[in-house]
């Protein structure tokens, strides 16, 4: 059986999956301000979610995964958005925060899964061992996926 990589798995699932396996191994440390913050200017409020924090790291880490030497400026312009409630004044993108993606960027390298690029100034890439860790729980995924639709296959029958 060929080996799986993140590519192979939707986005949603392997975010989820990936969020679920940080915050299990107390992989990453959450900071004292992350119940108040925000995760862009342009937000009125902080994330619902309790997991937020993972999830967005998780998805940073895919982000990284398939477009390496990214950098925090280019992570700002993908997590951005608009201000959709400003009354009759149009709107306008605006980037996301930088401090939260440079924070969640500098857990990730001392995990050892990102690491700093030595092609672009400012970029990472993911470690070796970042891509065997993300590799296995898409490859746990695929395996699951498939063993879903033979469940599938056999109710309709």
């Amino acid at each position: 059986m060929p080996g799986f990589g993140v590519r192979d798995v939707p986005a949603d699932r392997f975010i989820s999956a990936y969020a679920a396996h940080l915050k299990a191994n107390d992989k990453i440390q959450l900071p004292g301000w992350v119940d108040i913050v925000k995760t862009a200017s342009f937000k009125e409020l902080a994330p619902y979610d309790p997991d937020w924090y993972y999830i967005r790291a998780a998805s940073i880490a895919r982000r990284v995964y398939m477009r390496q030497n990214l950098g925090v400026g280019a992570l700002r312009v993908h997590y951005g958005g608009r201000n959709k409630r400003k009354g009759v004044v149009p709107e306008h993108f605006a980037k996301a925060s930088g401090g939260l993606i440079r924070h969640i960027l500098k857990q990730l390298e001392s995990l050892d899964l990102v690491e700093k690029s030595t092609q672009t100034k400012g970029g990472r890439k993911v470690s070796p061992q970042g891509q065997r860790d993300m590799d296995l729980i898409a490859g746990r995924l695929q395996k699951s996926g498939a063993a879903d639709d033979e469940e599938d296959e056999e109710v309709e029958e």
